[in-house]
């Protein structure tokens, strides 16, 4: 099954990839529909490459559609993502999500990469139809403000036709518009459902004002959680990891962006998100002891797949 046929189910349910092979087959095992995989070049916290590990996922992996979650993208060049997805493309049986996202956390990467942080935007903004119509493995002449080119060709072409979905990832409006205007695909990250809910309605204005047709679209979510038989231990354990990773302190966010508790209070909550407009699930598990989709969790999932 492709990328594309799997976003087709009315509901699925994937995982922020374990670090290991063995990890990867048990969350397949487990029944995780996508793994995903993140990563930066130069953050604060140490963290893989996404494209890298996304092509070790690649040969690791059997069944999972595979994403990134997300790549910064105003730091590759168009021509440069547009050939390594094509490739891993085709080496995962058309398996493959672009997830895409602006970046600007992390200024010394901007600097590394030479790329000024005040045009992100506008580079994802241009880069986006760039990496599209490069796809189609015929010469592409682009005279945009940042990434001009003549006769240009990427091929072979990707396994999907058009391509691998491109999925917007962030939190603001300004994201919201490029979802709507340019993804196939919207994923945020620390929401509410009734933020969730938000989003979707003004994406779908926004998108029906540029005369888009979103019936294939993609209403994906980055989701913290933390499955335990004690609740208090699994807010605090989300608590801990997302304070870790953000730098700041999550004890008073833990019960409005993530899925923390008990399996039924988890269960609850996703269900909550899914009233919301959430079709996929990406799930990022923050038990320091565990990763992936654990055995707890996966009951979680078995009983929201059969509501």
């Amino acid at each position: 099954m492709n990328a594309r046929e799997m976003f087709r189910r009315p509901v699925s349910f994937g995982c922020v990839a374990p670090p290991d092979a063995a990890g990867v087959r048990a969350a397949e095992e487990l029944g995780a529909d996508s793994l995903w995989v993140g990563g930066h070049i130069a953050s604060v916290n140490p963290s893989p490459e996404p494209m890298a590990w996304l092509a070790r996922l690649v040969e690791q992996s059997r069944s999972a559609v595979l994403g990134t979650a997300v790549v910064p993208l105003p730091l590759y060049p168009p021509a440069l993502i547009a050939k390594q997805a094509a490739d891993l493309d085709r080496a995962a049986g058309g398996r493959l999500a672009l997830g895409v996202g602006v970046g600007g956390e992390y200024a010394q990467e901007f600097s590394a990469c030479q790329v000024p942080p005040h045009q992100r935007g506008a580079r994802v903004d241009e880069a986006l139809p760039l990496i599209r119509r490069l796809w189609a493995a015929e010469p592409v002449t682009h005279s945009g403000a940042h990434y001009p080119m003549s006769d240009v060709v990427v091929h072979p072409a990707p396994a999907q036709s058009p391509g691998p979905p491109i999925i917007v990832a962030g939190r603001g409006r300004a994201a919201m518009r490029r979802a709507a205007t340019l993804g196939d695909g919207w994923m945020p990250y620390m929401y509410s459902p009734r933020r969730y809910r938000e989003s979707v309605e003004e994406i779908t204005r926004t998108a029906r004002a540029a005369g888009r047709d979103l019936s294939d679209f993609v209403w994906a979510l980055y989701l913290p959680v933390s499955v335990r038989a004690d609740r208090h231990r699994a807010r605090r354990d989300a608590a801990a990891f997302l304070g870790g990773t953000y730098r700041r302190d999550f004890d008073g966010l833990v019960g409005a962006v993530t899925a923390s508790g008990e399996p039924g209070e988890v269960a609850a909550r996703v269900r909550a998100y899914m009233d919301a407009g959430a079709r996929h699930f990406v799930f990022l598990d923050c038990r320091r002891d565990a990763g992936g989709l654990g055995p707890l969790f996966a009951q979680v999932v078995a009983d929201l797949r059969t509501r």
